[in-house]
């Protein structure tokens, strides 16, 4: 076996100082995902190892230093998802990852794409009419979507936002719940208005609710209306059934988008029910206009455990 040593030398210590992570965070989690053994004296990191591990990590190394020469920090996430990346043989630069700046939110914190499939997933909104963002929990193709939304009516494309969820429950019944239908569903849309929130801010997304620019509602909301020049996003469409689904999408107006999003492998509808986001896959899939991204769980931005989560419920078969 061919051993081999590599010094990496960083040159500004506050990139050094967010590479290291707080109470050198960063460089233990590093550490313990390398083969190669990486050690470090100052702001120079040494790897010694076989040959190809040792490439492998300063590779990864170098990539990581990029993020933060541009992003300005670095998180678990980011290691992981870039550790990954490498190992498949995929390139980790920066600027081939992560979407230039979409908006900023009402804190100046700068939205951007953070993984190749939401990369791709944004392009896709840009590029097409429709698009059905389908993915797990935690890939942001919820958040996304109303980012992309406010983005657009700020640039006067759409003269509204139109955020839909069905009205289905995760094991529970809405008729239990007190008040008046629109107070049973607000908890099942409170998602959207986070995202509202958070790029807008609360006396904005308020405002906005109170003079229709934007509209929160339930899926029955939609039957007999025609959306123009709108952005129209229909949240959790996995628990849509085939008729809802066609429902919705011929509300679609001139000058509107519509994003659907949704995650087939939490399907809440009644056993006898086919969920209508599953078959539209094969209706639409050669459909000019249409298209259909799919998130995986390396696209996860929440905390690293939701991906061991995710990847032991699919070892479950559940």
């Amino acid at each position: 076996m061919i051993e081999k040593e590599q010094r990496i030398s960083i040159a500004n210590n506050d990139i050094a100082s967010a590479f290291f992570g707080t109470g050198d965070e960063n460089f233990r989690y590093l550490r313990g995902l390398c083969p190669a053994d990486i050690s470090a004296r100052g702001s120079d990191i040494y790897v010694k190892g076989a040959a190809d591990e040792v490439d492998q990590a300063t590779e990864l190394v170098n990539s990581l230093i990029d993020i933060v020469d541009h992003e300005g920090q670095l998180t678990i996430n980011d290691i992981n998802y870039v550790d990954k990346l490498i190992k498949r043989g995929e390139k980790a630069r920066h600027n081939e990852i992560v979407s230039g700046t979409i908006i900023t939110t009402v804190r100046g914190k700068a939205v951007k794409a953070k993984t190749l499939g939401q990369k791709k997933y944004v392009q896709s909104i840009m590029d097409n009419d429709v698009v059905f963002g389908i993915g797990p929990a935690g890939t942001g193709k919820t958040y996304l979507a109303v980012v992309m939304a406010v983005r657009a009516l700020k640039n006067k494309d759409v003269e509204r936002i139109v955020l839909v969820r069905p009205a289905v429950e995760a094991g529970e019944k809405l008729g239990f719940l007190p008040g008046d239908f629109m107070e049973k569903v607000n908890p099942y849309l409170r998602p959207l208005y986070d995202g509202l929130f958070d790029v807008l801010g609360v006396d904005v997304t308020q405002r906005y609710i109170e003079r229709n620019i934007i509209e929160i509602a339930p899926l029955a909301y939609m039957r007999g209306r025609t959306l123009n020049s709108a952005f129209i996003i229909l949240d959790e469409a996995q628990n849509t059934t085939p008729q809802q689904m066609k429902m919705f999408l011929t509300r679609l107006g001139f000058g509107s988008k519509a994003v659907i999003t949704g995650d087939i492998t939490q399907v809440d509808l009644p056993k006898e029910e086919f969920s209508g986001l599953i078959e539209v896959q094969k209706i639409l899939s050669r459909v000019e206009g249409v298209a259909f991204d799919y998130l995986t769980k390396e696209d996860v931005i929440r905390h690293p455990l939701v991906q061991k989560i995710i990847d032991a419920y699919e070892t479950h078969g559940s």
